[in-house]
């Protein structure tokens, strides 16, 4: 499952570039491993890709796979990862926002 954010911020600077993308799989991982377990897991892969054009779009792509008698929606659980990783990634960029401001009036 792949899903792009319009993040819109093109003045972050490249550390926290890398930084909004390793919070990004760093949720992911950790909100599928809160509903399955390691043994449940045969494989997954977070990719997060950052691309600058007129906007700054985070491209994620989760793929996971499971055993056959491992009873789970992979789809809808992917989806919700994803939402939560959205909503931090979200969070943050406020944190970034109000930071930038705050150094632009005290400049």
């Amino acid at each position: 499952m792949k899903r792009v954010f319009h993040i819109g911020l093109p003045e972050l600077g490249e550390d926290e570039l890398i930084a909004i993308g390793e919070l990004a799989q760093e949720v992911i991982i950790d909100y599928i491993f809160e509903h399955l377990t390691r043994s449940e897991v045969k494989d997954i892969e977070v990719t997060t890709r950052i691309n600058r054009e007129d906007t700054l779009d985070l491209e994620i792509e989760v793929y996971l796979e499971v055993p056959i008698f491992v009873k789970v929606d992979v789809e809808k659980l992917v989806d919700e990862a994803l939402e939560a990783a959205y909503e931090k990634v979200e969070k943050r960029l406020r944190e970034i926002a109000g930071q930038n401001k705050t150094q632009e009036l005290s400049e």
